[in-house]
């Protein structure tokens, strides 16, 4: 599946319109339903196909971000062939104890995987948390980029932007909110 097609089926799939309330406390009235991609085994794995360009050379490791991040890391993860780890929100409290599942991240370099970004809130506290434990993080992937666009298109200097810059995060997205909303 090409790069225009596969946004026409994600519009087509994960498109909702409506009030939303986000992560981040912001209302919207359009959303981005990823599990209907990530839950399905021909649009997630064209998703990942189509990002396999965008995984930066010298990517040790994937890091899925706890929920929606860690279908598309794993999916990453069988096209690539990178190992991974599966980050939670916060390290549980019994048995292992770990925030990140999977092979220790010490002195690796790894790709944080997020499914959809909006103010980078959460991706910035995650990777906090991943350079606590002494891995070295310094771009993030995403299928969707929902944060505010220029008129141009691309991502504009918002508060998703200024987070991840504040926290030296560069974003590679496969695609802009901006591109999908125009498949309708």
């Amino acid at each position: 599946m090409d790069r225009k097609e596969l946004a026409r089926r994600l519009q087509a799939v994960c498109y909702l319109s409506g009030r939303f309330v986000l992560r981040s406390g912001q209302v919207a009235d359009f959303y981005f339903d990823k599990y209907m991609f990530e839950s399905d085994p021909g649009l997630l794995q064209a998703v990942a196909e189509l990002a396999i360009p965008l995984v930066p050379a010298g990517t040790d490791m994937l890091a899925g971000l706890e929920l929606g991040g860690v279908p598309l890391s794993t999916a990453l993860s069988l096209a690539t062939g990178l190992p991974q780890v599966l980050v939670r929100k916060e390290a549980k409290t019994y048995g292992t104890a770990k925030l990140a599942e999977g092979p220790d991240v010490a002195g690796k370099r790894l790709l944080v995987v997020e499914d959809v970004v909006t103010t980078g809130g959460q991706v910035v506290a995650s990777t906090g948390d991943l350079r606590d434990r002494g891995a070295v993080v310094d771009q993030v992937l995403c299928a969707i980029d929902r944060r505010p666009q220029t008129g141009t298109g691309q991502p504009g200097a918002s508060a998703g932007a200024s987070k991840l810059d504040e926290a030296g995060l560069e974003l590679l997205a496969l695609f802009t909110a901006t591109e999908l909303t125009a498949q309708a």
